[in-house]
């Protein structure tokens, strides 16, 4: 069965539906070899997988070197590279594992939403990458949840200097779309009043567990024709883990979660459980409902991995699934839920 592929915007992209998070080729909270990187890109290509996305933030430049690495060879017609602006790389003294990272790359990365700085990033990620082209460009973390009290200065600044350069380089075609990579819809909603963005890639926001942006945000995108690529699918965790492995304290949201969240995601588990449905089979199936959601972006760290998030997304999962998880109050009265195929005999 083949990945089906959906239209980013109004432009000439067209994304599988599941594609390659590679913050974990940074060497996310572990080290991983550049062999193992190369082959789950590999694997990826081969099980039909067409987009992957970094950033310099994911180890400093190291994920986007593996990136890089792994597809030059490859036809370009065949991959759609993102990437993200809005941090600049400056040397250090050496390299230290920070911020998550287990990098080797000496680098300290710091924001600049400038539209010096967002060129530079740009030419900076051009050259990492050692590709001819970025498809995508995010400009990433922006948002009151990661600046607080500093978020409307900056905001400002990226709004007025650092949009101007993406929409530039989108203009001059060096970029096919634009976008923001955040964790919080709020700031997106923020930045539609003063540009126009292609899609949207936005962490842990729409998923089993959470449907907030159903009530403003997501029917917004789809009058603008925005497109949301759906990363975090599992919410930093626990809707891949579940609540019940032996030795493994479920997190969501880059924390330890709470007790309301274990409570909730146990219910869904239960439903799982009757259904025989795999929790993270539901939670990358689940997003891809709604119209506006071209795309979910799950961290693979491994070619194993890859092929077990195929086969999870492959999954036929029946409508009673769904329907039984909105009897239960655990989704959204009205939330789209995902059509069962009829496979012909």
């Amino acid at each position: 069965m083949l990945l089906k592929k959906r239209q980013i915007g109004q432009t000439d992209l067209h994304v599988t539906e599941l594609g390659f998070g590679a913050a974990t080729l940074g060497n996310l909270y572990r080290r991983m070899t550049d062999e193992n990187a190369q082959a789950a890109i590999e694997k990826a290509l081969e099980l039909g997988l067409n987009q992957f996305d970094t950033a310099p933030y994911y180890g400093f430049g190291l994920s986007e070197r593996r990136v890089g690495d792994a597809l030059r060879e490859v036809n370009p017609n065949d991959f759609i590279v993102s990437t993200k602006v809005g941090r600049i790389l400056k040397p250090c003294a050496q390299a230290e594992d920070k911020y998550g990272f287990c990098s080797p790359m000496p680098f300290e990365p710091e924001y600049d939403y400038s539209y010096d700085g967002i060129m530079r990033s740009f030419e900076h990620s051009l050259q990492r990458l050692g590709l001819s082209k970025i498809d995508i460009l995010y400009m990433h973390d922006i948002g009151r949840a990661t600046h607080g009290d500093d978020h409307d200065r900056l905001f400002k600044i990226a709004m007025e200097g650092g949009y101007k350069a993406m929409d530039e380089l989108r203009s001059q075609g060096l970029v096919s779309a634009i976008g923001l990579g955040v964790n919080e819809y709020e700031v997106c909603e923020q930045a539609m009043e003063h540009g126009q963005f292609d899609c949207f890639l936005l962490a842990g926001r729409y998923t089993l567990l959470e449907q907030k942006a159903l009530e403003s945000f997501l029917p917004r995108c789809l009058k603008e024709n925005t497109s949301i690529v759906l990363g975090g699918p599992y919410n930093s965790g626990i809707l891949a883990t579940g609540t019940r492995r032996a030795g493994v304290e479920p997190y969501y949201n880059y924390e330890p979660a709470s007790a309301s969240i274990i409570s909730t995601v146990a219910k869904i588990e239960d439903i799982c459980e009757q259904f025989n449905i795999p929790l993270a089979a539901a939670a990358l199936q689940f997003p891809l409902a709604h119209p506006a959601v071209v795309s979910v972006i799950p961290g693979l760290s491994s070619a194993g991995r890859v092929e077990s998030t195929v086969q999870q997304m492959q999954l036929q999962i029946p409508a009673e699934f769904w329907q039984c998880l909105q009897s239960a109050g655990l989704l959204y009265p009205d939330v789209p839920v995902p059509a069962t195929e009829q496979v012909a005999v």
